[in-house]
């Protein structure tokens, strides 16, 4: 056992065997991998969604709200995307790699089950605190795959440039479908993200914690948000170069990493 939690380690092996064929299929077509991959991605979901059922039964009063809690949240909407976008478009790379993605955060948490530090100490309201971390969480979710869909045109338009085109990138999306996905998940995910935000400052102000303000967090947060805001601006009314906005997207998406990394440097959620 990886963990002192069988559950959860029966989801980790789940979904490492749902990803070994996936990867079967994305080097080699191969319809009867992607289908087991797929039931066994299904499976993982059933797993992880009553996982949460009974960590939300748990801490009823989210008065406690770890790094653990945030992560687990965000692997399982990855998971649900990804089995949205297999389910309705048809796009096996992109899943693939959201999927790779999900399972690295899923596997972050065995260096933090049972730690983290109590949200408690902001003195939120119970439900401004709910409210800033499911849109927050909403936020990073559709800004990651926004992210990988960016990642995927600026690689077919190198190709394409350079007249490296190969059979197996006729998988991949269309440079105009990559263009459109990347920048509606972006649309949806810069208001999801200015909301978090907002409710988060409003509770700062109504506590009298003004120095927070000026915390290095709040600050990146608020850099990342301006620079999706211009990005999304930018493609919709001036300039609408699928290839720029890509490239200023995975930027922006970096700014919102390094926003992760600094818990360590901050005093706002004190995960460390």
């Amino acid at each position: 056992m990886v963990t002192h939690n069988w559950f959860y380690d029966g989801i980790l092996y789940v979904y490492a065997l749902s990803l070994l064929f996936y990867f079967s299929d994305f080097v080699d077509r191969n319809r009867q991998a992607k289908q087991v991959g797929t039931g066994l991605l299904i499976f993982v979901w059933v797993l992880q969604t009553g996982f949460l059922v009974y960590r939300i039964i748990s801490h009823l009063d989210m008065t406690l709200m770890t790094l653990f809690e945030y992560l687990l949240v965000f692997s399982w909407l990855l998971v649900t995307v990804s089995l949205a976008m297999s389910r309705f478009f048809r796009m096996e790379f992109i899943v693939f790699f959201v999927n790779v993605i999900g399972f690295a955060v899923l596997t972050l948490n065995l260096f933090r089950i049972g730690a983290g530090t109590s949200l408690a100490r902001w003195e939120l309201a119970n439900d401004m605190l709910i409210v800033h971390i499911a849109l927050m969480i909403l936020a990073y979710t559709a800004f990651t795959v926004s992210g990988i869909f960016s990642g995927m045109y600026l690689f077919l338009f190198a190709r394409l440039k350079g007249k490296q085109w190969t059979k197996r990138m006729q998988r991949l999306p269309s440079l105009d479908v990559a263009d459109r996905f990347m920048f509606r998940v972006s649309l949806i995910g810069t208001p999801l993200l200015m909301l978090s935000l907002a409710i988060a400052v409003t509770s700062i102000l109504v506590e009298g914690r003004y120095g927070l303000l000026l915390d290095w967090k709040v600050l990146t947060s608020f850099i990342a948000l301006g620079l999706y805001i211009w990005n999304v601006m930018k493609h919709q009314w001036f300039d609408g170069t699928g290839w720029k906005f890509a490239r200023f997207n995975l930027i922006s998406y970096a700014v919102l990493l390094l926003n992760v990394f600094m818990n360590q440097a901050s005093n706002f959620h004190g995960w460390s």
